[in-house]
């Protein structure tokens, strides 16, 4: 099927898909047992990583289960930007415990591969067969996600990233059958979240509006979720920064990165998302961080493809006005982007822990043909070639 022009979406046959329940507000978390006893869970793996074991919260959700009476297996096993081990070992621990269902606690590193895992408990390995779109024959194990960040949006989509040790490349596989059964959306858990990564997962979560909401595969389904996300960033990102225990705001927060992760995962994400994750790859920076450094730099390239949704994307943020052109808009949306990742502290990519420029001088050329296979390029309002994305690239550096 041809994609058409942005702006002409009446002519696609589109799919939404989100997962069974969505249970947001204070506390929501601890529906925990409620939820995996209506799937009839008797022994459960949970997948967290040594962060969440270490700071205690954990303690607080096994207490959940032993009330519950659901038996568990820990799994603590994900680092950040999880691969394709991780997800081997969470797997074989499944299997041996003789686990029914899967928790997952934390950001999108433990979402990310507890959707993994639970997707191969019923399809074959290797997990690299289901890199790309609409590949997972079988649905996996049932599936409770509780997200502690706001930013990746992974508790509502269904997407997973992880990476291929082999060949060192961040495989994104999209298919409903990875989408969480169960999504228990707590602001409250976010309350402890540096600024620094309120920061950067904030801008995360703005990028997956954007890139839905300008997306050659934005639907009428997806259009207002992406706005709204936008418009949530917009009024609570920098008081969540300044301010890590205001629960107005939190709570905006957490509701923007829902919201945006719906709308994404059921459009698409473009450039932003296909060159931050080879930088993912190879300098391991995290998904969060390098998308932030990225948003100006690529809006920038691809404006002049998307006019009149770029201007509608700075008249949400506050950043022009309704007598605006498209033109103006789309200029005082570009100094917005660059003002507030300088307002946040979010650092130029050289910047960045590792990328250091001899590396990256030799390796950016092999990022941007990653990038363009990944397949969310051809997403974008305008189509990058590889030397483009190095341009890029190298304006972002």
């Amino acid at each position: 099927m041809s994609v058409p022009k942005v702006g002409n979406r009446t002519s696609m046959i589109t799919q939404f898909n989100v997962p069974a329940a969505i249970i947001t507000g204070a506390g929501a978390s601890r529906e925990l047992g409620t939820q995996l006893a209506r799937l009839g869970a008797r022994r459960v793996l949970f997948v967290t990583d040594a962060f969440m074991v270490s700071s205690g919260v954990v303690d607080r959700f096994v207490r959940l289960l032993e009330e519950a009476q659901i038996e568990f297996a820990l799994f603590a096993g994900v680092q950040p930007d999880p691969t394709d081990a991780n997800v081997g070992a969470g797997l074989q621990e499944y299997v041996s415990r003789k686990c029914d269902a899967i928790v997952a606690l934390g950001g999108g590193s433990p979402i990310d591969a507890a959707k993994a895992i639970a997707v191969l408990v019923n399809n074959p390995e290797p997990l690299s067969l289901y890199q790309g779109y609409h590949k997972v024959p079988r649905s996996g194990a049932p599936l409770v996600v509780i997200p502690t960040t706001a930013g990746t949006g992974s508790e509502v989509t269904k997407v997973s990233v992880i990476t291929d040790t082999t060949r060192d490349v961040k495989m994104m596989m999209l298919d409903r059958h990875f989408l969480p059964t169960v999504a228990l959306v707590d602001f409250e858990l976010t309350l402890s979240m540096p600024p620094a990564l309120t920061a950067h997962v904030g801008v995360d979560t703005l990028t997956h509006g954007i890139e839905a909401y300008v997306s050659r595969k934005a639907t009428a389904l997806t259009d207002p979720l992406a706005l709204t996300c936008i418009r949530l960033v917009a009024e609570h990102l920098e008081t969540a920064w300044r301010e890590p225990a205001n629960r107005t705001a939190r709570e905006g927060m957490m509701l923007a990165a829902t919201f945006g992760g719906m709308a994404f995962a059921n459009s698409s994400v473009a450039l932003v998302h296909g060159m931050s994750r080879p930088i993912g790859a190879v300098f391991h920076v995290p998904h969060g961080l390098s998308n932030a450094v990225l948003l100006p730099a690529v809006t920038r390239f691809s404006i002049t493809g998307a006019e009149e949704r770029y201007a509608t994307v700075a008249r949400t943020m506050g950043l022009a006005t309704v007598t605006d052109s498209a033109t103006v808009a789309g200029e005082k949306l570009l100094a917005g982007l660059t003002a507030l990742n300088t307002r946040l502290a979010v650092p130029r990519l050289g910047g960045c822990r590792g990328v250091t420029r001899d590396r990256f001088d030799t390796l950016k050329a092999k990022m941007a043909m990653d990038a363009l296979a990944s397949g969310s390029p051809a997403n974008n309002p305008v189509v990058p070639t590889a030397e483009q994305i190095v341009a890029i690239y190298d304006e972002a550096y």
